[in-house]
C-alpha cells in the first residue's frame, strides 16, 4: 500500500501519541485457531483457513464511511466448506490471476482448486497432491512466463524439500533441496524468484530458471552477535530490494538484499489479539490488512479516512 507514507502514519490526528488507530472492521469467529487468511489478488474477497478444517471465502467490505467508533461485525461468508482437509488448514494461496487456490494441511496434502470469481465458488474436481511427508507450512504461486502456466511452490515439515508443481497438469516436477530444517515460510514478488524461511535460521533465495538456490542469508536477530533464530515469516518488497523476516524469538529483521545492511526495525503496534497472532497480510491495493490468531478469529483492520 502506497496511499500513506510512514510519516503520514506518525502524524495523523485523533489518536493516542499521534499514531493512527487501525479499526477492527470485521472479525470472523471460528471454533479453533485460525492459521491463514489471504486476499484474492482482485481485492474484493479473502479466504480464511482454520484448525477446524473449515475453508471460508468472505466478501471484502466497502470502507469509504469507516469511522473511529466503528462497531466490528461478522464478514459476509460467500463460500464455506467444512472438512476441507482431514487435518488443520495451515496455509493457503491464490494464483496471481486469482483463478486458482491452493491449501496445505497437517494431513500432509496440498489441495489445488479452480475458483470462479463470478460466483465466488470453488469449482470442478480438486487435485490432491501427496508428495509431502510432513505438515505443509506455506505455499505460493509463480507465473512461468516461458509457457504462461502457473507453478505452485510448497514447503513444510518432513524432508525439508521445497516442491514445484505444474498447475496445468497437477504434477510435481521439481524438489529443491538445501534447507536442513522445516520450511516455515515462502514468498514470491514476481518473476521466477522466491524466498524460503526455515527452522534452520536461514533464508534461501531460489531462481527457477537456474533450478536452484542462488543465495542464502542468516538474519542476525540479536544485534552485535552472530545469533539467529528460526525464520517464521518472510516478505520482500515489490522492488526486490528489502527483505523483512520475522523470527521465533519475536524479532523482525530488515535486510537490504542488494547490500549487506541489516537494520533494527522501528515498529508501531497497530492491532492486537487476545492470543498469539499467527499471520498477517496487506490488502493488494487498500490500506487495510488481515490478521489471524490463536484467539480463533480472522480480523480485517483498516484506517478510517483522515
Amino acid at each position: 500500500p502506497t496511499s500513506r507514507t510512514t510519516s503520514e502514519l506518525d502524524n495523523s490526528e485523533g489518536s493516542s501519541n499521534g499514531r493512527p488507530k487501525f479499526v477492527a472492521v470485521t472479525s470472523l469467529e471460528d471454533v479453533q485457531a485460525v492459521r491463514c487468511a489471504e486476499f484474492h489478488p482482485g481485492g474484493q474477497l479473502y479466504a480464511v483457513g482454520s484448525n477446524s478444517k473449515t475453508l471460508r471465502i468472505c466478501a471484502y467490505p466497502k470502507l469509504a464511511d469507516l469511522r473511529e467508533d466503528h462497531q466490528t461485525y461478522q464478514p459476509m461468508v460467500l463460500f464455506k466448506r467444512t472438512k476441507h482437509h482431514k487435518g488443520s488448514i495451515y496455509c493457503l494461496a491464490w494464483s496471481p490471476v486469482g483463478d486458482l487456490m491452493a491449501t496445505g494441511s497437517n494431513d500432509k496434502t496440498v489441495k489445488l482448486m479452480r475458483f470462479n470469481s463470478d460466483t465466488s465458488n470453488l469449482e470442478g474436481d480438486e487435485i490432491e497432491l501427496t508428495m509431502h511427508d510432513g505438515t505443509i507450512r506455506d505455499l505460493c504461486f509463480l507465473e512461468d512466463t516461458s509457457n504462461k502456466s502457473s507453478l505452485l511452490i510448497s514447503g513444510g515439515a518432513g524432508d525439508c524439500k521445497i516442491y514445484v508443481t505444474d498447475c496445468a497438469t497437477g504434477t510435481p516436477f521439481q524438489a529443491l533441496s538445501g534447507h536442513t530444517g522445516h520450511i516455515l515460510s515462502l514468498y514470491t514478488w514476481g518473476g521466477a524468484m522466491f524466498v524460503s524461511g526455515s527452522h534452520d535460521k536461514t533464508v534461501r533465495f531460489w531462481d527457477l530458471r537456474t533450478r536452484g538456490c542462488v543465495n542464502m542469508v542468516t538474519p542476525i536477530t540479536v544485534p552485535g552477535t552472530r545469533q539467529g533464530s528460526p525464520v517464521a515469516s518472510l516478505c520482500v518488497d515489490p522492488s526486490g530490494r528489502l527483505l523483512v523476516s520475522g523470527h521465533e524469538d519475536s524479532s523482525c529483521v530488515l535486510y537490504d538484499i542488494r547490500g549487506d545492511l541489516t537494520l533494527p526495525l522501528p515498529s508501531v503496534v497497530v492491532a492486537q489479539h487476545q492470543d498469539k497472532v499467527i499471520s498477517g497480510r496487506w490488502h493488494p491495493s487498500e490500506f487495510s490488512f488481515l490478521s489471524t490468531s490463536a484467539d480463533k478469529t480472522a480480523t480485517l483492520w483498516a484506517l478510517p479516512p483522515i
